[in-house]
């Protein structure tokens, strides 16, 4: 099981451009649909996780899965079998890069890799707002959090802050008002 992990890690490693949140729709093809180790809600909430964990998104995925499969194991074959691939990639391009960097062919590559990169991020987005019911009714909580990012220049930290006080709140005053509120 761990080696079949480290290889599914490795191989999403390896063939994914643009960091880690490219990488999610093909995680979660691999984990979730083909290998059928986890259902959606649980990919959902450890992507959650591990968008809240200091690091590099892609590692703390992997290792928050690989220690839900199988422990503290599972995390460190999972950090390694992702992380292996661009460690060696950007070793062999640190190597050979300078003699490239004017290229005009490798700038026009990098130049038709980044509207790609924009896709693969858009993707898992949609797909996450689906999963996760932001409808018309909720879309504007997203798009006021992008705006106070963007232009007031409020920190991602106590948007994060509030939104998470918020959303308890909110949990709160529905169970009450449904009678489920257990204390």
């Amino acid at each position: 099981m761990l080696l079949k992990f480290f290889l599914t890690c490795n191989k999403i490693g390896a063939f994914t451009l643009g960091g880690g949140y490219a990488m999610i729709p093909i995680m979660e093809k691999e984990f979730v649909d083909n290998n059928k180790w986890m259902d959606k809600q649980e990919f959902m909430d450890i992507m959650v996780v591990a968008q809240t964990t200091p690091g590099i998104f892609a590692i703390d995925m992997a290792s928050h899965i690989g220690y839900k499969l199988r422990g503290v194991w599972g995390g460190i074959v999972g950090a390694v079998g992702i992380a292996l691939p661009s460690i060696i990639a950007i070793l062999i391009i640190a190597m050979f890069f300078h003699n490239f960097k004017d290229n005009p062919w490798v700038e026009k590559f990098f130049r038709g890799v980044r509207p790609a990169v924009v896709a693969l991020i858009a993707a898992p987005v949609f797909k996450m707002a689906k999963t996760a019911k932001i409808g018309w009714n909720t879309v504007w909580i997203p798009v006021v959090a992008c705006l106070l990012i963007a232009i007031c220049n409020v920190s991602p930290i106590y948007i994060i802050i509030v939104a998470g006080v918020a959303g308890w709140l909110y949990g709160r005053w529905k169970d009450r008002k449904t009678g489920e509120l257990k204390d």
